[in-house]
């Protein structure tokens, strides 16, 4: 029992510290919440979706995607387009406050979109793989016949942070009031999907 306990965790741990970042992802998941825009869809998706991805890391799939790096290529390029494309559509509300709410109805403004959005920030996004299929994957191995407490306890982590941010992000609704406040927050989501939209390709 102290065995499985230690090793849940760790995983908890490993996969806070893996996800607790400001990402585009995280950036998305904090405006949905903020807004109240179908938000248990994006949590359960993000959720979900990490669940799936440290259950092919502690499952030992990393090393077979490694024999194909061209997929991460490919996935990189796609993934940074679309983030920099999303990152447009933030500055120009920050450029543009007059145009927020037409953005918005473009945006995020249906619940299909939200959704599909979600799934794009969360698939084509090769750090993902890298952070969890790859490296907490790697950590998991460690942790021999307790690698798969190890994964329940990455996924029970990522489970808290994505609730937290998804519906704790309401909390920031009388801060966020002003439209001022709104254009802070879309330049931090323009900044960091533009960031991270640039990296990719680069990387890529």
């Amino acid at each position: 029992m102290t065995a499985s306990l230690t090793a849940g965790a760790a995983g908890f741990g490993t996969g806070l510290s893996l996800i607790v970042a400001i990402g585009a992802q995280n950036a998305f998941v904090l405006r949905q919440g903020v807004r109240r825009h179908a938000v248990l869809a994006v949590v359960g998706i993000c959720a979900l979706s990490d669940a799936a991805l440290i259950a092919l890391g502690v499952g030992g799939v990393g090393a077979v995607v490694v024999a194909w790096p061209q997929a991460l290529t490919a996935i990189g390029w796609i993934g940074g387009l679309f983030l920099l494309s999303y990152g447009a559509l933030a500055a120009r509300r920050v450029l543009k406050p007059a145009g927020a709410l037409r953005a918005e109805g473009e945006a995020v403004g249906s619940r299909r979109r939200a959704v599909l959005t979600c799934l794009a920030m969360t698939w084509l996004n090769p750090h993902v793989y890298l952070d969890t299929v790859f490296l907490l994957g790697s950590v998991a191995a460690d942790r021999g016949p307790m690698r798969w407490t190890f994964g329940l306890g990455a996924v029970l982590a990522s489970l808290c942070w994505f609730v937290a941010l998804g519906f704790g992000a309401r909390l920031l609704g009388r801060y966020l009031a002003r439209p001022a406040a709104w254009r802070v927050l879309d330049g931090l989501v323009a900044a960091t999907m533009i960031a991270m939209g640039i990296m990719l390709i680069a990387g890529a």
